[in-house]
């Protein structure tokens, strides 16, 4: 006999917990593989959460953190994030201990605390709303002085959309071992990770909505394919290249290609974070020389300020790890050269479907900011997160990456509109002071069977 459906208004269960915590640092995809669980079962946990913490707000008595304290927390989770470091269960749980020990007698951690943390601040990774939300106060107001520097340079020294540049970088990560198991071949290729990157890729779209050549830097001599699509540039190191080299081979190969096709004499603004271009002096020089202005990203802000962040990044990393789920059975066997052949190829697809959407860029340099709204429109967080949202849906359209309603691993069914962490955000909306917690036992972190 089939057991009834718990009430949705009964407390998860730590291991239950751990799942949504999962699902909120990465994906429902990924915790769905991670913990062998159906998407759609985690979901309804999410739902069943949300319908528990609106009957109860607070957690039981403990040690908590300040909103303060949370607030540098959600500064690390973002950081981290755009340098592609990993944010999960142990290393949240190990900064906000170590951010907890200014209270007296110890911080008491658990996974409802960081559930309720994740959603409270807006960093789950399914949000397609997130210039929408606010930034922890003290980067917030480093996001709104970036963004009025740059629009008055861009006034004050009249630059053309042409160029007005976004770059960045998105580093993949090949995990040999799990590429050569008997099972989980389609994580092997992964855009979170510690180690030394197996290849990156350094994308540049101009505020015009023009896409400019992708830079890749793979590890190790590999011969240069044959066909190697239009809008991918190779470059191929022994041991990679450091950050001041990339800059400058992006800057001689791409940059300077741009400019002498408007006639060399143009000025321009690059719109960059502040993590892996350190922006050196001889860097400083290069762009100088070159007649490009950087526009540094204050830390933390990328991900309402960086138009590539707005929703490009997002969508070809989704489009990469499709291809690679699609094929990732039969690549056991194949070397470096063949992987990366497959990658380049994937790449100009995508850059060629992104080279087909103008508007969808142009749209994303004006929600991140980065370009004044035009005159009459209010430019309001919730219309730059309508925008947003409607940007990131066309641009997987035309990508071919919109999940279906059945298969859909990132977000709920749409007769399940509960399920979206989107609304689960409501929950917090308004709360200021942080609430209380209480501790778990070793036992409950064993992974869970199913």
């Amino acid at each position: 006999q089939k057991e009834p459906e718990p009430s949705r208004k009964e407390q998860l269960s730590v291991k239950k917990l751990r799942v949504v915590l999962f699902a909120l640092c990465s994906s429902t995809e990924q915790a769905a593989q991670h913990f062998r669980n159906p998407p759609r079962r985690i979901r309804r946990w999410l739902r069943r959460f949300q319908a528990f913490q609106d009957d109860r707000p607070e957690l039981p008595e403990g040690k908590y953190l300040s909103l303060e304290a949370e607030e540098k927390l959600a500064e690390w989770v973002l950081t981290q994030r755009e340098q592609q470091l990993p944010v999960n269960e142990e290393t949240l749980f190990q900064k906000a201990t170590k951010i907890g020990r200014a209270l007296e007698g110890g911080f008491q951690i658990s996974y409802e605390w960081a559930v309720r943390f994740m959603l409270r601040h807006h960093l789950s990774t399914h949000t397609r709303r997130g210039v929408a939300h606010p930034l922890p106060k003290e980067i917030q107001g480093n996001a709104g002085a970036f963004i009025e520097f740059v629009q008055r340079q861009i006034h004050m020294q009249e630059l053309p959309p042409a160029m007005i540049a976004a770059v960045d970088e998105i580093s993949l990560f090949l995990d040999a071992e799990v590429l050569g198991s008997d099972e989980r071949k389609e994580s092997a290729l992964q855009t979170v990770g510690n180690g030394e990157p197996w290849c990156e890729l350094v994308l540049t779209v101009l505020a015009d909505g023009s896409v400019l050549p992708a830079l890749v830097i793979s590890r190790g001599h590999l011969p240069c394919p044959a066909a190697l699509p239009k809008s991918v540039l190779l470059e191929s190191k022994e041991n990679g290249c450091g950050d001041d080299e990339i800059m400058e081979l992006w800057v001689a190969r791409v940059w300077r290609k741009h400019t002498e096709c408007r006639g060399g004499a143009s000025k321009g603004m690059l719109v960059l974070d502040c993590h892996r271009t350190h922006l050196s002096e001889e860097v400083l020089a290069v762009l100088s020389a070159a007649g490009a202005l950087p526009a540094v990203i204050p830390a933390g802000c990328s991900s309402r300020i960086q138009p590539l962040d707005v929703c490009v990044k997002r969508s070809l990393k989704n489009f990469l790890h499709k291809k690679w789920k699609e094929r990732a059975k039969d690549l056991a066997d194949s070397d470096s050269s063949a992987l990366l052949q497959l990658l380049l190829g994937w790449l100009g697809e995508a850059l060629e479907i992104l080279g087909n959407c103008p508007e969808l860029i142009r749209k994303s340099f004006l929600v991140a900011s980065v370009l004044p709204a035009p005159a009459g429109d209010s430019g309001s967080p919730r219309r730059n997160g309508d925008e947003q949202e409607e940007l990131i849906t066309a641009m997987e359209e035309r990508l071919k990456i919109a999940k279906s309603r059945e298969s859909s691993p990132e977000f709920p069914e749409n007769d399940d509109p509960e399920a979206d962490p989107e609304i689960l955000h409501r929950l917090f909306e308004g709360e200021s002071e942080a609430e209380s917690f209480y501790g778990f036992e070793e036992a409950d972190l064993e992974l869970m069977e199913i």
